[in-house]
């Protein structure tokens, strides 16, 4: 049964107004998370300082233009090929908050107070799948990144991540090409078309390795969009989707609630736990909704009313309401990496359990049981990073 999304025109023209004022405010947080004075050559490989914790070791794949610079590597724009690279970032040893990334100021970086990458080596697919047999963890946490984000964005994001939730899954970045500017935000949304047959080829790939046990996907904003096109693409193909492939997280996704069950509709069971985190004030998406034609973004759906009441049983989709939450985030749109939701999803996923358990509630409080957060994709200035329409043209806010 489809479900329509439309509203009324009173709740329409109450929803265009809401979203305009909203669009001044993301535009405004972008100014402010301009000024910070970021490096434009982020990716420099420096010397890794004495002490301190090992770096975090990630494989990123990428469909960007390579570039001859090795203090960016990649752009915006859309590469002809693959491409394979192992990055080890430095985190500093400096005091930091759970979710925080010391962007680099200055060329080269100071790894003894920045985020900083201290080795780079590029890759075959074979000599990425031997990195990988090396780690011997034999769990793959693939992340997929939303609008906007600049390649280096998206390394010391995860290597955040990775960091501070603590997961013992071996880290593999997907990275598609964005522009990374406000008004760019179909072109992303046609780079994440454009990567599909390269997502795919990362998850067969994967799949087909017998030193992968597992894998999960960790995908947010726009990112959601180019997971489901794509494991709707493999289950159309294959009729199935790979048994090893457990775990599929859609963080405020950016897709229309009709194509999501569409989506879903093409993926036959048994298929991977999905689960949904959504806030139905979530401002970044009001934005995306506008744009989209005033139709529903899956981000903002109530898992109280039908069809989503009974997803967990019929589809094994597990939505997770999170607008009662505190939230840091004045977009609303990184709720599920905040406090104590993200430190119990993190025990989660370290502990190798479902995030779609039962007995997990939004009242559950695991205090310190975790010293990280799953805040890769956004808390409080990450969330403007990685939220749709969040940042206004890159170059003018550098």
């Amino acid at each position: 049964m489809q479900t329509r999304f439309v509203a009324t025109t009173t709740e329409t023209r109450g929803r265009v107004v809401r979203a305009i004022a909203r669009f001044g405010l993301l535009a405004a947080l972008a100014l402010l998370a301009g000024c910070g004075g970021r490096s434009e050559e982020s990716l420099l490989v420096v010397e890794r300082p004495a002490g301190g914790a090992p770096p975090v070791d990630m494989m990123v794949v990428t469909t960007r233009e390579c570039v001859p610079d090795p203090g960016r590597l990649f752009n915006g724009e859309r590469g002809n090929t693959i491409v394979n690279t192992e990055l080890k970032v430095s985190i500093p040893p400096v005091e930091r908050k759970p979710g925080e990334v010391i962007w680099p100021t200055h060329t080269p970086p100071d790894p003894a107070r920045e985020f900083a990458v201290v080795d780079r080596r590029d890759h075959t697919p074979e000599s990425a799948r031997n990195w990988f047999r090396a780690q011997g963890t034999g769990r793959a946490l693939i992340f997929v990144h939303g609008f906007n984000t600049r390649y280096d964005d998206a390394v010391f994001r995860f290597a955040q991540f990775v960091r501070d939730s603590g997961t013992t899954f071996t880290p593999v970045l997907f990275t598609w090409p964005s522009r990374g500017k406000l008004v760019a935000y179909n072109y992303d949304r046609e780079s994440t078309n454009y990567s599909r047959d390269a997502f795919e080829a990362l998850l067969t790939s994967a799949a087909a390795d017998p030193s992968v046990k597992e894998i999960s996907i960790l995908a947010h904003s726009m990112g959601t969009w180019l997971t489901m096109e794509t494991l709707r693409q493999m289950a159309i193909r294959d009729g199935r989707l790979p048994a090893k492939l457990h775990d599929v997280i859609l963080a405020s996704p950016d897709i229309d609630g009709d194509v999501f069950q569409r989506q879903l509709a093409r993926i036959p069971q048994p298929r991977p736990r999905i689960s949904l985190f959504v806030s139905r004030d979530d401002r970044a998406l009001d934005v995306s909704r506008l744009i989209a034609g005033d139709v529903d973004r899956v981000g903002q759906i109530d898992p109280s009313v039908e069809p989503w009441k009974s997803m967990p049983t019929k589809e094994n989709v597990h939505p997770f309401d999170l607008t009662a939450t505190d939230s840091v985030d004045r977009l609303r749109h990184g709720r599920f990496a905040d406090g104590d939701i993200a430190r119990m999803i993190g025990l989660k996923l370290i502990a190798g359990q479902s995030i779609s358990d039962q007995r997990i509630g939004l009242g559950e409080r695991v205090g310190g049981m975790v010293s990280g957060t799953l805040g890769a994709v956004g808390s409080t200035a990450g969330a403007v990073v990685a939220a749709p329409l969040s940042v206004i043209d890159a170059g003018a806010s550098r």
